[in-house]
């Protein structure tokens, strides 16, 4: 029986313009890791509400429109005067995503405490947020306390998804990080964000001094080599990846979280009352979740831009 509960997801919305082969054209595609990630669970028919601040200009209409068609919950999304935020997405040989970001003073990072004082409800079991909107002031400290008020009543899943281009150092970005490892239940890296934060370190390592801090689940995604885990029951749990036809990879971090929130959440394992059934869990079961986890990543790199698989895509296969 699936489980009730929404997931609310607080961060940016921005518009992806995604190189279009190497003719010189680009598409712009909406986009953004909590987007994506928001996105990503209402395709898997988890109720999902993004917590936003959304702009009343011509990329900020489409990516209301492009959420609203995913029926991405608004209701707590806040409408602002700032301009939308812009990524700028060349895509090289190996389908792996180059950066470049447009983003002074633009909408996602002025958060203030009033507009998030009521986006956390009864309702809501889990709290996902990370990447830019947890580095960017002023707004990013107003989403840590939202986070550290959200851990009463709710799990709390983080993805660091490191952008080093606009983020601090290694040295300062890694301080907020071991800040969110205290706050997080769930903790979702990739092997790049380690190796920029902790160059040298072993992944299992990594993984089990992040346990200690706190979460009661740590995964690193390998890319095409597919994920580690650990949990304080299931111990190291390895699966492999999937091999496909990559178009490229814009995206496919963020459809692996939502492939494991969604697993939680079907598993009854999201909710302050879950706390402890989640840290229980076993090896079985954290190998299931991670195994839809890594598929729905797969099937996001078949595509171009951040597009995850719907609920019936992965049931077929």
């Amino acid at each position: 029986m699936r489980e009730e509960g929404t997931i609310a997801v607080v961060g940016e919305t921005l518009v992806d313009l995604v190189q279009l082969g190497a003719g010189g054209l680009f598409d712009a595609v909406p986009g953004g890791s909590p987007a994506n990630v928001a996105v990503g669970l209402a395709r898997l028919e988890i109720p999902v509400r993004m917590i936003a601040r959304l702009s009343d200009d011509i990329l900020g209409r489409r990516l209301r429109a492009h959420l609203a068609k995913n029926r991405v919950d608004l209701s707590h999304a806040v409408a602002v005067a700032e301009p939308s935020t812009l990524a700028i997405v060349a895509v090289g040989l190996d389908g792996r995503p180059e950066y470049e970001f447009r983003m002074d003073r633009t909408a996602d990072w002025q958060w203030r405490d009033e507009e998030l004082a009521s986006a956390i409800d009864a309702s809501v079991v889990a709290v996902h947020s990370g990447s830019l909107a947890l580095t960017r002031s002023p707004g990013a400290e107003a989403i840590v306390r939202l986070l550290q008020r959200a851990r009463a009543t709710a799990t709390v899943t983080y993805d660091p998804n490191c952008r080093p281009l606009v983020m601090d150092s290694p040295t300062e970005t890694l301080t907020r990080v071991e800040e969110l490892l205290e706050i997080a239940d769930v903790v979702k890296a990739s092997a790049e964000d380690v190796a920029w934060l902790l160059p040298g370190r072993e992944l299992e390592d990594v993984c089990a001094e992040w346990l200690a801090v706190g979460p009661a689940l740590v995964a690193i995604t390998l890319g095409e080599d597919g994920v580690v885990a650990i949990g304080p029951e299931s111990g190291v749990v390895r699966r492999s990846g999937r091999s496909v036809d990559v178009v490229d990879t814009v995206g496919a971090g963020d459809a692996f979280t939502s492939a494991l929130i969604a697993s939680l959440h079907g598993r009854g394992l999201l909710g302050e009352a879950r706390r402890e059934q989640l840290r229980a869990i076993d090896a079985a079961a954290l190998a299931e979740a991670l195994d839809d986890a890594v598929l729905a990543s797969a099937l996001s790199c078949t595509r171009r831009g951040a597009e995850p698989p719907t609920r019936a895509e992965l049931a077929s296969l």
